[in-house]
């Protein structure tokens, strides 16, 4: 680092111009400090996994707690070691976090219920329900619908519900006493309106009598966290909040907080896409679009969401519930493979030989097919994980087509979903993607170009997703509060990229039409008990 930057990013610390964001991902929780030039100057990460227990997929308290502590720490360690300094004030911080799911708790601030992920496919009766007295799309992971699902299943918990919330929500509460949550976030909760920036008043009765049908005489928006737009202060930082975070004592208290978003959110954020007709993939453990929309959409879709931007504008989402976790799980094994041969070679190194092997292969795959389905998936109507490769005997098994065929798979449920906007004549002019499975330069942006029809630009800060992108928002709720207060898409554009125009891939025609190839072979293997057999696919 040339000592001019690093004396700059000192004073930047002292003058407390950084911002910190944190984001609770499937896989890693990894938080991210930027200068006042947006550029990490910082970052820490944990590693889990959520646990699938009596049939629920979950993480525990204990283990959220942990994980921020140590990603916190590693990110707080390598400010000290790089710049020589304590990291005891920030300009301003937030906290996001995987949307949905359900986190239920009492007057007393007790947890009822083990954490229920947006991973469960449990809710399937809410689901339908809800979408038919609405005539509004709730998806089962949407914490509504995990509510409804309770009420229908006359679960005791809910004689003691006080509040419910989602994952990012619960973090900011306790590190603030503040009971609030982004209005990204919040539109995975429950339908909000963008006019009023709140929930849907007309959803809200429609709810109130379904739940007295069943019962259950509630108040909903006494039970729902309170909605923010982006730029709104959510809270300052609590004693007891600063030692949650950071248990040494080193963290000062009163550090403002911006309100706690979805990783769609961020992700949008991330990729400069909150306007109408853009839009951005994020690819992870699962993988979502969201395009911006000029109108509502015509129609009601159980494979589209319709959520908000972190200032309310309605976004269409298609949501797929699987994405790289088949080829983090392959790539393992390979690494497996080297260390039997006494080879150390690190994972990056390895994910990007593997995914450079697919650039000489069959734009199809080779006659390939997999579904990386670690669990079940709402747009093919798959209720349960069931990972498979195959192949027929004459298909070209070689090693860049294998990985081609896991990078097209990855993309494969999206590609369904994006064909329902496509005949509803919503129009895309940009779209970004952003997500550790574009670390590998070209690979897996090229072949979204194909699944996509359309050019794929990828920031510079891809890699570091979410928390980055929640980094931003806490600088923009700086902003806010010392500057005149600007619209997030002015400050995005002309004060976060204005330098960072991203490398754009327009796939060629070969990769689209070998897309075409793959997808039709992938919707001929519906239902995977076709491949599989009825055993493989009922035996849990």
């Amino acid at each position: 680092m040339a000592e001019n930057r690093k004396k700059w990013i000192q004073q930047q610390i002292k003058d407390k111009q950084t911002y910190l964001g944190i984001e609770l991902g499937s896989t890693r929780i990894k938080s991210v400090l930027v200068a006042n030039d947006f550029q990490p100057i910082a970052s820490g990460e944990h590693e889990w996994a959520n646990r699938l227990e009596d049939g629920v997929w979950t993480y525990s308290l204990t283990d959220i707690w942990k994980g921020l502590q140590e990603s916190y720490r590693k990110m707080a360690d390598q400010v000290k070691e790089n710049y020589q300094m304590e990291l005891t004030e920030i300009g301003a911080m937030g906290f996001s976090a995987m949307m949905h799911g359900y986190l239920a708790f009492d007057q007393d601030n007790e947890l009822l219920v083990p954490f229920r992920t947006w991973r469960n496919a449990m809710t399937e009766e809410a689901e339908k329900k809800l979408t038919q007295a609405f005539n509004f799309n709730i998806p089962q992971r949407w914490s509504i619908a995990h509510l409804y699902q309770a009420m229908l299943n006359r679960e005791e918990h809910l004689d003691k519900i006080d509040f419910f919330t989602t994952l990012a929500g619960y973090v900011h509460w306790q590190l603030t006493e503040e009971k609030v949550l982004g209005i990204g976030d919040a539109s995975g909760m429950f339908p909000i309106d963008s006019q009023t920036k709140d929930y849907d008043e007309r959803y809200l009765l429609d709810f109130k009598q379904l739940a007295k049908d069943e019962g259950f005489d509630l108040d909903l928006q006494q039970l729902l966290p309170t909605v923010k737009v982006a730029g709104e202060l959510a809270g300052t930082l609590t004693e007891k909040g600063a030692k949650l975070l950071d248990p040494t004592g080193t963290l000062k208290t009163g550090i403002p907080i911006c309100a706690p978003e979805g990783d769609a959110g961020t992700g949008m954020v991330a990729t400069n896409s909150v306007l109408p007709r853009t839009g951005n993939v994020s690819a992870g453990t699962s993988v979502f679009a969201m395009i911006v929309l000029e109108e509502a959409l015509k129609n009601v879709h159980p494979e589209i969401d319709i959520v908000t931007t972190p200032t309310g504008e309605q976004v269409a989402m298609v949501h797929a519930n699987n994405c790289s976790t088949e080829i983090d799980a392959w790539v393992r094994i390979f690494k497996e493979f080297t260390s039997q041969l006494n080879l150390d070679i690190d994972l990056p190194t390895i994910y990007a030989a593997l995914f450079n092997t697919s650039r000489d292969a069959n734009p199809d795959g080779g006659g390939l097919l997999a579904y990386g389905y670690h669990s079940g998936e709402n747009i093919t109507k798959m209720p349960v994980g069931r990972p498979l490769f195959a192949r027929t005997p004459d298909a070209s098994f070689n090693l860049g087509n294998f990985m081609r065929t896991q990078l097209l798979t990855a993309f494969g449920a999206l590609r369904i979903g994006m064909t329902i906007l496509e005949d509803e004549a919503v129009e895309i002019d940009q779209l970004v993607a952003h997500g550790g499975i574009f670390k590998t330069p070209e690979i897996a942006q090229e072949i979204l170009a194909a699944a996509m029809k359309t050019p794929v630009t990828v920031m510079e800060t891809a890699g570091e997703g979410g928390a980055w992108g929640m980094a931003v928002l806490a600088a923009y709720l700086n902003n806010n509060l010392t500057n005149k207060p600007l619209s997030l898409p002015n400050f995005l554009t002309h004060q976060v990229f204005q330098a960072d125009k991203g490398v754009t891939i327009e796939a060629s025609q070969a990769s689209i039409e070998g897309y075409d190839v793959f997808i039709q072979r992938y919707l001929e293997g519906l239902p995977i008990e076709k491949l599989a057999g009825e055993l493989l696919y009922t035996n849990n």
